[in-house]
């Protein structure tokens, strides 16, 4: 859910890291059951919290002429674990494909408005049930299944007329 909102993979792991921490922090004395939708409310919040920064910071990047991703030494560098094998032994064509049609999900989530992308990625991925998914979006549980009802319908209409998309119908 945090790598899909918001696009790099360190920034979901510190994300998610972050909400862990205040709810180990903050919520430890809550009765379970109030734990997991208190969660994504709180890795919701660290999600915006990550957007209103980026906007910022991207103002100021902007300004600056050739910005990169640079060392002490002003060389550029390359990350040693990008480049290194991948030891699981699937196949480079298999793993190609995997990631294109990942790519082509994540492009379709992107593209849902932030109650319907929440309420998909909470019921479909997270496997939170309405009710939990309806405390953690602080809505009704009707809105919750407008939101998600809405969601499958604008993806499937997307991943359909993808040129690219492999369902059911497709096959």
């Amino acid at each position: 859910m945090a790598l899909v909102s918001v696009g790099n993979s360190d920034d979901a792991l510190d994300v998610v890291q972050e909400a862990m921490m205040q709810l180990a922090s903050r919520y430890a004395k809550k009765p379970c059951d109030e734990w997991k939708p208190l969660f994504y409310r709180i890795l919701h919040n660290k999600i915006n919290d990550l957007h209103r920064r980026n906007k910022v910071r991207n103002r100021f990047r902007g300004w600056l002429k050739g910005y990169q991703d640079q060392n002490d030494n002003g060389e550029n560098h390359e990350d040693p674990f990008q480049v290194a094998p991948d030891p699981t032994g699937i196949s480079p064509e298999s793993q190609h494909e995997n990631r294109q049609q990942i790519e082509i999900l994540e492009s379709a989530l992107r593209r849902l408005p932030g109650r319907q992308q929440q309420a998909f990625m909470l019921r479909c991925w997270e496997g939170l049930s309405t009710t939990e998914t309806a405390h953690t979006m602080q809505c009704s549980e009707g809105s919750v299944k407008t939101h998600y009802s809405r969601a499958l319908h604008t993806l499937r209409n997307i991943l359909e007329n993808s040129g690219d998309y492999r369902g059911n119908n497709h096959e």
